[in-house]
């Protein structure tokens, strides 16, 4: 992966790094890299997520699919791009939900690195994509550690909101249900905000005041969701 597990994460990650998907996605990793194909976002940033929210902040989980594919602007947390780069249509979106919501005005900056620090989990269900080809490193192995990653914040015994936009971080409920006893998490599905499916029921589905109110009524603080 090019990177170390930061440390609050490492005790229940390294179970899943010993399995074969694992090991086998170490090797694609490095043989892609080997053949000269752009890997995204690079190596150094691949566990972002991870290192920006410890295992005991998390708050909410909101999953991706997969890092953006254009050049600049995966940074290793899910929908978020770098200041000054230009918005993705998803991110676009979810910043039309945000003012609908929560009445805040469109963000300027793409970079969600405040909510990353505010206790919100920014992972996508595979963490590396090959440039240009959306979907390209799906089923090579990072599920067994996405996973992992999903259990190990249902397993707390902290409540906790997992935002679950569109089919493929919707199969990752099953892991949130093995753990979860009723009431205990708050799991809130919808549409995908890519333009394709938004309309389908992303806008007015009200993931950031419904996460809120769910933590305010388990006595957690709510989540600061502006941005510049």
């Amino acid at each position: 992966m090019g990177q170390e597990l930061p440390d609050s994460w490492r005790s229940v990650l390294e179970p899943a790094l010993e399995t074969p998907e694992a090991r086998r996605l170490g090797g694609f990793l490095r043989a892609e890299e080997a053949a000269g194909k752009a890997i995204y976002p690079p190596s150094g940033s691949r566990l972002r997520a991870l290192e920006l929210t410890p295992l005991d902040a998390v708050k909410v989980v909101i999953l991706g699919q997969d890092p953006y594919h254009g050049p600049g602007q995966a940074m290793g947390l899910s929908f978020s791009v770098p200041d000054g780069v230009r918005h993705p249509p998803s991110l676009r979106n979810i910043f039309k939900e945000l003012a609908d919501d929560c009445g805040m005005a469109a963000p300027t900056s793409g970079d969600l690195t405040p909510w990353a620090q505010r206790g919100v989990l920014l992972l996508n269900n595979s963490l590396t994509v090959e440039a240009g080809q959306a979907g390209s490193h799906a089923g090579r192995g990072w599920d067994a550690i996405t996973d992992a990653c999903v259990a190990a914040v249902a397993a707390r015994a902290e409540p906790a909101v997992f935002i679950l936009w569109g089919s493929h971080a919707q199969k990752k409920a099953s892991r949130i249900a093995e753990l979860n006893e009723p009431t205990r998490h708050c799991v809130i599905r919808s549409p995908h905000p890519s333009p394709l499916s938004a309309h389908r029921g992303f806008f007015g589905s009200k993931p950031f005041s419904r996460a809120n109110e769910f933590l305010q009524s388990v006595g957690r603080d709510p989540v600061d969701w502006s941005l510049a």
